[in-house]
C-alpha cells in the first residue's frame, strides 16, 4: 500500500509563505530605516548649513556694528538740521508776514484824517489803536484792511469820544485777525 503524506507540505508552504512575509517585513522595516537615515542626514546637513549662515551674520554684525551706530548718529543729526531748517523757515516766513502786514497797515492809514497809536502783533491777531477824525473815516479804515490779503477779519473793539488838540475825536481799537495769503497771491502783491 502507498501512502501518501500531505501534511508535511501543507507546513511546508505555511513555513515558506510566513519565512516570506518575515523577510518581506524585514527588507519594508531596512528600507524605511535608510528612508529615515538619509532624511536625517539632510535635515543635519541643513541645520549646519544654517549655523554656519547665523554665525557669518553675527560676524557681519559685529563688523558692521560702528557702522550703523554712525548711521544713527547722522539720522539723529539730520532730524536735527530737518527741525533747524524747518524752524528757520517758519521765522523767515513769519517775518515777512510781519513786514508786509505793517506795509499793508501803514498804506490803508489816511495820514489827514487818522493816527496811529499802537499795533501789536502776536500770532495770528493784529490789535490797532488809535484817533481819528470821526466814524466814518474808522470805518472806511476797516473796509481798507479788509482788502488786504493777510487781514481776513477786523472788529471794532472800542470806540470812544477824546478831546485833543482842542478837538473833539474818535479813539478807536480793533482787533484783527491775519493770515498768510496763497503763493499766487503773494506774488501778485510783491510784483505790485
Amino acid at each position: 500500500m502507498l501512502r501518501i503524506n500531505l501534511l508535511p507540505i501543507r507546513q511546508l508552504k505555511k513555513r515558506a509563505k510566513a519565512r516570506n512575509q518575515i523577510i518581506g517585513f524585514a527588507a519594508l522595516l531596512v528600507f524605511l530605516c535608510l528612508i529615515l537615515g538619509i532624511i536625517g542626514l539632510l535635515q543635519n546637513n541643513a541645520i549646519n548649513n544654517i549655523e554656519t549662515s547665523i554665525a557669518t551674520l553675527k560676524k557681519d554684525t559685529k563688523k558692521l556694528a560702528p557702522t550703523l551706530t554712525k548711521m544713527k548718529e547722522l539720522e539723529k543729526s539730520r532730524d536735527g538740521l530737518k527741525n533747524k531748517v524747518r524752524i528757520i523757515r517758519k521765522l523767515k516766513k513769519e517775518s515777512a508776514i510781519t513786514v508786509h502786514i505793517l506795509d499793508e497797515v501803514a498804506r490803508k492809514v489816511d495820514s489827514k484824517r487818522m493816527w496811529l497809536r499802537s499795533l501789536k502783533q502776536q500770532g495770528t491777531s493784529l490789535s490797532l489803536t488809535g484817533i481819528a477824525l470821526d466814524e466814518r473815516t474808522v470805518a472806511q479804515f476797516m473796509d481798507a484792511l479788509l482788502d488786504s490779503p493777510y487781514i481776513v477779519d477786523v472788529n471794532l473793539s472800542n470806540t470812544s469820544l477824546v478831546k485833543e488838540f482842542n478837538r473833539n475825536l474818535k479813539s478807536f481799537s480793533l482787533a484783527c485777525s491775519i493770515a498768510s495769503p496763497q503763493e499766487e497771491t503773494l506774488e501778485e502783491t510783491t510784483k505790485k
